[in-house]
């Protein structure tokens, strides 16, 4: 398999290299400081694999890997945790947190042939297309019933003892997932816990202190546990 690593840290493109020299089957056949490197890249030679960081200048790793309409095999590497669920909602191969140490590295490249050796499905050519999802949701259970709830349109979520409550814009749904539970299932750039009872979506914000934000009208505090990391988010878009 050909190979690209795309990673703005020299040295960890350099510990990438050199784990791909102990394996025969893997050509690296290029090594990139950012993604338009990488994406000129693509456009000139076959590759099968991208190593692909995803906090790096003018371009990130998952904006770039939502920009491919013809994706190779992909394994982000990237020191930063909280971006696992984006990536494998792009079906990457593998995750890896950085430093990358070879016993992982190989755990990764073992995904990837079990990967490669799956029999690609054969859709005939009559088959009706099935549009993309252009408007992210999820379902929660109300009730005796799942309600579908689109992200965009979650103000903030609140934790009342055993019950969930979901402010949207289109009113309010009372669950029984635990507000932990529903952080996970979240996408980090767009929502953020503020407290332990509190998680908010981003670009509901309509003014902040020190010490709360406002969301659809509501004043929700800011935890003392939470509050450098709020602050230091909200801040990004201070002018």
């Amino acid at each position: 398999m050909k190979c690209i690593i795309i990673d703005d840290e020299p040295l960890a493109r350099k510990v990438l290299a050199r784990h791909l020299e102990q394996l025969p089957q893997l050509e690296l056949v290029g090594s990139y400081a950012h993604a338009m490197q990488g994406f000129e890249a693509l456009q000139q030679q076959r590759v099968d694999v991208i190593f692909l960081d995803i906090q790096m200048p003018q371009l990130n790793g998952l904006a770039f890997l939502k920009s491919l309409k013809k994706k190779p095999w992909v394994i982000l590497c990237t020191a930063y945790r909280e971006y696992a669920l984006q990536g494998f909602e792009l079906d990457v191969v593998d995750y890896l947190v950085k430093p990358i140490a070879f016993d992982r590295f190989l755990q990764a490249i073992d995904k990837l042939y079990g990967r490669a050796q799956q029999p690609q499905p054969s859709v005939p050519s009559s088959a009706p297309s099935v549009p993309e999802l252009d408007e992210p949701f999820i379902f929660v259970k109300a009730d005796r019933e799942h309600v579908k709830i689109k992200l965009a349109d979650i103000l903030y979520l609140e934790s009342l003892k055993n019950h969930l409550r979901i402010k949207t814009t289109q009113g309010e749904i009372i669950t029984l997932k635990p507000i932990s539970q529903m952080e996970e299932q979240l996408p980090p750039q767009h929502f953020i816990r503020v407290h332990r009872s509190f998680i908010i979506a981003l670009r509901a914000v309509e003014r902040f202190t020190q010490s709360n934000v406002t969301v659809g009208g509501q004043l929700i505090p800011i935890g003392r546990l939470y509050k450098q990391g709020v602050l230091k988010r909200l801040e990004e878009w201070v002018i």
